[in-house]
């Protein structure tokens, strides 16, 4: 994490001498305010530096008055999803304040850090889901590396939660099994329906869908990245057709071409020349599975050409299924032409 440091007078910037070894884990700049000049980046007016602070650092740290803090940063406010973390420490180090961005930022992460390093620190913590120990959907999605869509749904999902109300999940057996061992979950808090069983949706309860698909909906929806995408096709295909195809199945399926961090095959294709020509075009990594690998899944795939021909269970849904980090088959393949494509995560 790259840290700034934010001095205003003697007094802070040697408490920032102090605090700068207990960060050494980080990338730490300390802003000093023309006291001293040796190893320190310096300033005449905050108002010079808070811009690239708020740009280049991932968290800034002021060793100076909540209020004077408060009042900088206003300008600069965007979003959750966006603003650094910044945090406020008193003089002597012992009490720390993560003011902005504690989950998605960090805040709340990095004053616990703190906290933990100096004798007597005091964190004041004052994020609700923290507090009493609740599972928040933000600090989830950070943690697990899926991406937010909604945002601004969040606040009534975490309200219900904290009012000790329930709310919907839908997702996944894999993902459910996350949500179920991640800090603060609590069984009577959720209700937990698969992609298969929408029909049980009660419209009247806030909903979070955890799924690699934008939908189309106001909900809170996160969405797990690293998509595996199997790939099958025809002798002899270009390698331009399976661009297109790919193109043509993340956009029906709203899914980002950026999402997807592998490619996966049946070994029969390793010398296909238009798949390695797409392989190299798409500067992704392609995992190639034999015949043994692809037949002892046991689940039942959509047959095809190549189920009969090479005796095996298929090639676009099991390739995906064994590349994937969570096993979980989201796709099922559609065809486009000459290509066959699934996607598993």
């Amino acid at each position: 994490m790259n840290i700034a440091i934010v001095t205003i007078n003697n007094p802070s910037l040697q408490s920032a001498k102090k605090l700068q070894p207990i960060l050494d884990a980080h990338n730490v700049t300390i802003f000093n305010k023309s006291i001293e000049s040796e190893g320190f980046a310096i300033y005449n007016k905050l108002d010079d530096i808070l811009p690239i602070a708020w740009r280049e650092f991932d968290a800034i740290i002021c060793i100076l008055a909540t209020g004077a803090v408060v009042r900088k940063i206003a300008p600069f406010l965007q979003d959750k999803a966006t603003d650094p973390a910044v945090i406020v420490m008193t003089l002597d180090l012992k009490k720390v304040i993560p003011l902005l961005s504690g989950h998605l930022g960090g805040a709340n992460e990095l004053s616990y850090e703190i906290s933990q390093s100096i004798e007597g620190c005091v964190n004041f913590v004052t994020t609700a889901s923290d507090q009493i120990k609740l599972l928040a959907f933000d600090l989830f999605a950070k943690k697990m590396g899926y991406k937010i869509s909604n945002l601004k749904a969040l606040a009534e999902v975490s309200n219900r939660i904290i009012n000790k109300e329930q709310v919907q999940v839908v997702s996944y057996p894999s993902i459910f099994k996350e949500l179920q061992n991640f800090a603060g979950y609590k069984e009577e808090s959720f209700c937990l329906i698969a992609i298969d069983n929408l029909e049980a949706l009660d419209s009247s309860i806030p909903t979070v869908y955890i799924t690699p698909q934008k939908l189309n909906n106001s909900a809170l929806q996160l969405h797990p990245q690293n998509i595996a995408l199997g790939l099958g096709m025809n002798r002899a295909t270009a390698g331009a057709e399976i661009a297109f195809a790919v193109k043509r199945f993340c956009f029906e399926h709203s899914i980002d071409e950026e999402q997807i961090n592998l490619l996966a095959s049946f070994d029969a294709k390793t010398d296909e020349e238009g798949l390695l020509e797409y392989v190299n075009s798409s500067n992704k990594k392609i995992e190639f599975f034999d015949k043994e690998s692809i037949n002892s899944l046991e689940e039942n795939f959509s047959p095809s050409e190549a189920t009969r021909f090479f005796n095996i269970k298929g090639v676009a849904e099991p390739a995906s299924l064994l590349a994937s980090q969570k096993k979980t088959l989201f796709l099922s393949k559609r065809i486009y032409g000459n290509v066959t494509i699934a996607a598993s995560f």
